[in-house]
């Protein structure tokens, strides 16, 4: 599709929504009653409710349906086998090859240790150029990354994890210096398991900005009366920080932690751009992309997609009624 082509199918889509838009206010304009204000209500859903239940609901159910499948059913594609009904077979393997078992460890490590590191680093970066000198520019330098796309970022790190023999010039940072203090040169992403780490590094890179921007506005809304009367106490440097600043942005803290782990369960553009999944580096997203469209395994994968929708669900609904809480204060 040429840009011409994508410029006129916007151009018909800006066209549609406001012929669209004009034609609910033209019929229910002269509905003033209260089942009028009602019913121009319900217009106006409608239509986000249809694309809803077509661009999100229909898409979840069949996939669940697929899951059920072996590799030649379709049915978001157009029909396919309607003898190849496998019942849980699909999940079972998902819990019981050893390839995917590895896959649901190494997803495991990017969600346990993603939003802790991240959220530590973002938090303590905080606190230290809270209201220093130059507080404007530190943020700037660990913000920088957010503005960076993870495929962009990855190539950046494969830069730095470059590798080459002890006895060659080094193009990747990490290596340079290793073999400039004396050490060996390391193949950072092709031994396992601490490549899984070293992908893992780039996402923290990546979402510490995003934590400390949350933390950092959190921690200017404590009320300065409260920090005063806890300093008027004795209480001071960690004490503070345990007792006063934390309780105080727990709300803060929880959607930053809630939101690092659902980005990190989506996360694919990492592994794909720096290893492409192999030496053990694979993960839930990555497999699902490689079992559909590589292998068509289509069960597999919509298995695989439907565990990360199981997985993520759960974090989303308490990450909105944690935001609904943060929101009310």
């Amino acid at each position: 599709m040429t840009s011409t082509d994508k410029l006129i199918q916007m151009a018909i889509a800006v066209v549609l929504f406001f012929a669209v838009t004009g034609l609910i206010l033209v019929l229910t304009a002269r509905l003033r009653s209260r089942n009028g204000e009602r019913v121009q209500a319900a217009a106006f859903i409608a239509p986000s409710l249809l694309l809803i239940a077509v661009g999100l609901l229909y898409p979840a159910v069949g996939t669940i349906y697929q899951s059920f499948f072996g590799s030649s059913y379709q049915p978001i594609l157009g029909g396919g086998n309607e003898g190849n009904f496998v019942g849980l077979d699909n999940y079972r393997r998902i819990f019981t090859n050893g390839d995917l078992l590895q896959v649901l460890q190494n997803t495991a490590l990017w969600v346990v240790l993603t939003p802790l590191v991240a959220t530590t680093i973002g938090l303590v970066y905080a606190v230290l150029i809270d209201r220093s000198r130059f507080e404007k520019v530190a943020k700037a330098l660990i913000f920088l990354p957010m503005a960076i796309s993870l495929v962009g970022a990855s190539i950046i790190w494969k830069f730095m994890y470059d590798y080459k023999g002890t006895d060659q010039d080094q193009l990747g940072v990490l290596n340079a210096l290793l073999k400039a203090v004396g050490f060996d040169t390391y193949r950072f992403l092709l031994t396992e398991p601490w490549n899984t780490f070293f992908l893992i590094v780039i996402i923290v890179w990546v979402q510490a900005g995003f934590a400390m921007t949350i933390l950092s506005a959190a921690i200017k809304a404590i009320p300065d009366d409260i920090v005063e009367a806890a300093k008027l106490d004795g209480v001071n440097g960690l004490k503070l920080f345990r007792y006063i600043t934390v309780p105080s942005i727990r709300p803060s803290l929880i959607v930053v932690l809630t939101t690092i782990s659902i980005t990190t369960l989506k996360v694919f553009d990492i592994v794909r751009t720096a290893t492409g999944g192999q030496f053990g580096t694979s993960v839930l997203a990555y497999e699902f992309y490689v079992q559909s469209f590589r292998s068509f395994d289509f069960g597999l994968g919509a298995a695989l997609a439907t565990l990360i929708f199981v997985l993520v669900t759960p974090i989303v609904v308490y990450n909105i009624r944690q935001m609904r809480r943060l929101e009310a204060r």
